[in-house]
């Protein structure tokens, strides 16, 4: 599930929760939709370090000069 679905999640959760005031015989659809919200935040939560983990910055090498001016360390 990606950030979308994560996202549709709480939104549907809180329509539930607090837009609507069906009566269900053995379902209490605010309890639904809380869970609901709270699957989608933990996955908002997930998705987010996950995301973070994969954008790690590498810092580039740097060039090295030899004694004849040249530098190395780059392919050419």
């Amino acid at each position: 599930m990606g950030l979308g679905g994560c996202i549709l999640l709480i939104g549907a959760g809180a329509i539930l929760t607090f837009a609507t005031d069906w009566e269900v015989e053995s379902v209490n659809l605010d309890m639904v939709g809380l869970i609901m919200m709270a699957v989608g935040i933990i996955g908002v939560a997930t998705f987010t370090s996950i995301a973070r983990r994969r954008r790690a910055v590498v810092p580039p090498v740097a060039a090295t000069i030899t004694d004849e001016g040249r530098s190395t360390g780059y392919p050419r």
